[in-house]
């Protein structure tokens, strides 16, 4: 039999509740495991004698175990394996910062370094991005909101966590439930996380369902049969479902970060580098961002990786820029990480870096970041997370950072 993880809380409330048990004893357990979790369930003080009996057979402190935990030569980032009780593997970073390199209302931040977990939702990735490590694994299963959780349980024995990015392995949205539920859990007691310290990415596909071709059947492959036959047969139903599905993020998460994965100026170089966008045209998903921001008037981050002579182009900076200049949006320029020699995509130069965030700052106003590279020679870098550590990778050190969530937006 598969045991529970103590902080998949609805399963865990359930049964207190049907054993008459108060559910105000839950965070006591959370505080106890999060502060050891190798220690036994019995030895968690202070619950009534009728919950020890349930959490023994149907529960367990820690369903995943770390496997290993590969630190980079710079120190700043640390990749953690980490196995899951059906034996399936996922992948967390956490990233080391330097706040005093961030701005807080165009001052330099005070305090010492801090750090930012890049967290996992899924084993495997039904998206396919070319550019990615882990869309090359395939789908395997969405993960429980105990295995979420318990990432940064195994992470705070590294460090203090203050972020929390869910820009690991997987499509958070695509697993939205067990998402939603691992981050009220890590905003509450005894995680305290702030919401506005917690970013959700997406390529945007919970957030635009659109119209469909009945000649393009490979979306069978990437999405749920029925939910492909529903498109094909009642598209313009499906059009207010964009609206419905971006609302759902900001009615059960308003304060928390969104960030979307768009990666291309328009929808052509959008298909050849993220197959899964055949499935919502970006002018849906446009229109769902405004929808997104007028109700939620909170800025969103748009994630841009560079790839040379792909999406790099001065031309392909004035149409993006004229893609989001009626949104209040941060663009992330996200250098490409190689993954492997069977990859196509090469790293865009830095002379073309630079002249793309010239042109969408300068032309557009668009404020614009370069994401630094972290943690390449361990294979952690954006867009490497795939379990297999045969490949290692070298690179120079890199100087500390300053954490996306420290930018004031």
């Amino acid at each position: 039999m598969a045991f529970r993880s103590v902080f998949d809380a609805v399963a865990l409330r359930n049964e207190f509740e049907n054993a008459g048990i108060s559910s105000q004893f839950i965070p006591i357990i959370w505080k106890h495991v999060r502060q050891k979790p190798t220690s036994e369930l019995d030895e968690i003080p202070s619950l009534p004698a009728a919950a020890y009996p349930i959490l023994r057979s149907k529960f367990k402190v820690m369903t995943s175990s770390l496997t290993s935990a590969a630190k980079s030569k710079d120190s700043l980032t640390t990749k953690l394996l980490i196995r899951l009780q059906n034996g399936n593997l996922v992948e967390a970073v956490i990233m080391r910062y330097d706040p005093s390199l961030g701005k807080y209302d165009g001052k330099p931040r005070p305090g010492c370094q801090r750090s930012t977990l890049c967290i996992s939702s899924q084993v495997g990735c039904k998206m396919a991005c070319k550019f990615c490590a882990t869309g090359t694994m395939g789908f395997k299963n969405n993960l429980s909101p105990g295995e979420i959780v318990e990432q940064l349980v195994h992470a705070s024995r590294f460090s203090d966590i203050r972020n929390v990015v869910f820009m690991g392995m997987g499509e958070p949205l695509n697993n939205f439930t067990a998402v939603v539920e691992a981050i009220q859990i890590m905003m509450g007691s005894p995680f305290q996380l702030s919401p506005k310290r917690i970013t959700v990415s997406t390529v945007g596909v919970n957030l635009s369902f659109a119209y469909l071709h009945l000649h393009d059947l490979s979306l069978f492959e990437l999405f749920n049969a029925d939910l492909v036959i529903a498109m094909l047969l009642c598209p313009r139903t499906l059009a207010v479902g964009i609206i419905h599905a971006i609302n759902k993020f900001h009615d059960t998460l308003p304060n928390v970060n969104l960030a979307v994965s768009l990666h291309a100026p328009d929808q052509d170089i959008r298909c050849q580098i993220m197959p899964s966008a055949r499935a919502f045209p970006l002018g849906r998903l446009m229109e769902a961002l405004h929808a997104y921001q007028e109700k939620s008037q909170r800025k969103i981050f748009i994630e841009y990786i560079m790839l040379d002579g792909i999406n790099d182009l001065e031309q392909h900076a004035h149409q993006l820029g004229k893609l989001l200049q009626t949104l209040e949006v941060v663009v992330n320029l996200i250098p490409f990480n190689p993954i492997g020699t069977s990859s196509s995509f090469r790293t865009s130069s830095e002379h073309n870096v630079k002249v793309f965030q010239k042109v969408l700052r300068g032309t557009y106003n668009i404020r614009t970041t370069i994401r630094q590279q972290m943690g390449e020679d361990i294979s952690g870098a954006c867009g490497q997370l795939v379990v297999n550590l045969s490949e290692q990778r070298s690179t120079g050190s890199v100087r500390l950072l300053a954490d996306i969530e420290d930018l004031h937006i």
